[in-house]
């Protein structure tokens, strides 16, 4: 018994000496840059979705919550981090406006991590989760469907789809209350993705709600709970999905998509041919067999189709619900936008998008709110070999910080908006800030920029023209919260948590016809 117990002892002190050592080579790697020292990583479960403690746990969605604070009390532009468990790993978050823009642009030394994009691939290999040729191959057959053609269908689709939201919806009424936000902005962004990129989902607001035959969610629904709950099936095994009612749900809704998805597929190839130019076409079109051109397998195809309609509604939905709730904080930052839409757009009148460039203010608010909540908060990137990237350090004193082969690389997004020197602000505001001068709220830089920005933006700059030109925001009035101050106010009506992009917790807003 004793000879068994010494042994198991030896063997840990073994193994605590081996971590000990790894982690001081480690350390001297990168020249004891200052940065977290942790006993979890980052990349795991407990690492990611525990709160902070110091020394163990970078802390759940640090990356939004820290903001450039961290690298403030650090004194460089560039930090590290180095943990322990499950093995030892490097890590390294740019909130430096050169270094990024040098990471982003040389994808040989900084290749994307693929393997961080595992919750994007449930359904099949996508633009979004792959690399190298793969990557090359999805591009060319998706970008002819981002024109300047496209551009102004999305916008035609998106000022039809508010139409229809002023007059199904909420028709002759002076007053509507929302319990949240995204109730609203969700299933806008949905109809504009169906009807513009051609994926056959044009529901009118009154079809909404019903349940087609064969189905037990609506599309809207099941799209819904595989973007919210897809960490349920990442972490929980496929034989525990129907213990509880929340694992039952996300299982049957990623069934439920899969389902949608393939009836998509086959109405489509059921129409007769005709000339069209949406992406959905072009998809199918690259797994039209038919057509002895085959690049896209059955899955690519269905993981295609998933990732543009992920990135296309959500996105979209979370950055106008927050636009909505910065606007109904700031009454005078609304009347200012309502006053400049009117100078351009006389009463009654339907904006085109020819007048788009016009909306200059609409276009300030929607990037400073995409400055202050970028969707994707952590951009990964890995060190294919050993490098060093240059930054200064608070005192002016530049610092080049070394970069070991298969370092875990982290585009802060929030370390890079809120970092007042890299963003060249005059005069800065916990409000709206329309000077800033560097902007990356996605991955918007170097050759992996996002395929769909203009989309986005067209999208997002028509819906937040039309409401604000028709209606007045105001937070909703709630008994419970009668006594909370200013501050407490914007920090539950702006509270946010992880998710595939950054996600409202809970926005009551009340919209008041304008007159």
């Amino acid at each position: 018994m004793n000879n068994a117990l010494l042994l198991l002892l030896s063997l840990l002190f073994l193994y605590t000496f081996q971590k000990i050592l790894a982690f001081w080579r480690a350390i001297r790697s990168i020249q004891n840059h200052p940065g977290d020292r942790l006993l979890f990583s980052p990349a795991t479960f407990i690492g990611n979705f525990f709160p902070k403690i110091r020394y163990v746990t970078a802390g759940r969605n640090h990356l939004f919550n820290d903001k450039h604070d961290l690298f403030e009390a650090d004194g460089f532009d560039i930090r590290t981090s180095i943990s322990i468990l499950p093995d030892i790993r490097i890590g390294v978050e740019l909130a430096d406006a050169a270094a990024i823009k040098e990471v982003t642009l040389s994808r040989a030394r900084f290749p994307k991590p693929v393997h961080h994009y595992r919750a994007l691939t449930f359904y099949g290999h996508n633009i979004v989760a792959s690399e190298g040729e793969e990557w090359k191959k999805y591009r060319k057959i998706s970008a002819p469907a981002f024109s300047d053609r496209n551009n102004k269908m999305v916008w035609d689709a998106t000022v039809e789809i508010m139409r229809g939201l002023f007059s199904d919806v909420w028709g002759g009424r002076d007053v509507i209350t929302v319990d949240h936000c995204v109730d609203i902005t969700l299933p806008i962004a949905l109809f504009v993705i169906g009807a513009a990129e051609g994926f056959g989902r044009t529901i009118s607001w009154k079809e909404d709600t019903k349940i087609p035959p064969g189905h037990s969610m609506t599309f809207k629904d099941a799209l819904h709970v595989v973007t919210t709950d897809f960490f349920i099936k990442l972490i929980v095994p496929p034989w525990a999905m129907g213990l509880t009612q929340r694992t039952r749900t996300c299982r049957t809704a990623f069934a439920e998509l899969r389902q949608y998805m393939s009836e998509m597929i086959q109405t489509r190839q059921k129409e007769e041919k005709a000339e069209r130019h949406d992406l959905f076409s072009s998809l199918l079109e690259a797994n039209d067999h038919t057509l002895d051109v085959t690049t896209l397998t059955e899955d690519e195809l269905i993981g295609n189709i998933y990732i543009f309609l992920v990135a296309g509604h959500e996105t979209t939905a979370h950055t106008l619900c927050f636009t909505f709730a910065m606007l109904a904080l700031y009454p005078e930052e609304q009347e200012k936008l309502y006053e400049h839409i009117r100078s351009v757009l006389p009463r009654d009148k339907i904006p085109s998008y020819e007048e788009m460039p016009l909306f200059t203010y609409s276009m300030a608010v929607f990037y400073e709110t995409l400055r202050m909540f970028p969707p994707v908060t952590g951009i990964p990137k890995e060190a294919a070999e050993d490098t060093s990237l240059l930054t200064t350090g608070a005192n002016g004193q530049q610092v080049r910080v070394p970069i070991p082969k298969g370092t875990d690389i982290t585009i802060s997004t929030p370390g890079l908006h809120f970092n007042l020197q890299a963003s060249q602000v005059i005069v800065y505001r916990e409000t709206f800030n329309f000077e800033n001068g560097v902007y990356i709220p996605s991955s918007y830089s170097g050759a992996r920029a996002c395929l769909g920005r203009k989309f986005f933006e067209t999208e997002g700059i028509a819906i937040l023209t039309m409401l604000v030109s028709q209606y007045k925001i105001s937070v909703k009035e709630e008994p419970q919260f009668a006594g909370e101050t200013f501050e407490q106010r914007k920090s539950r009506i702006l509270a946010a948590r992880a998710g595939l992009t950054v996600t409202p917790l809970r926005v009551p807003l009340v919209f008041t016809r304008r007159v």
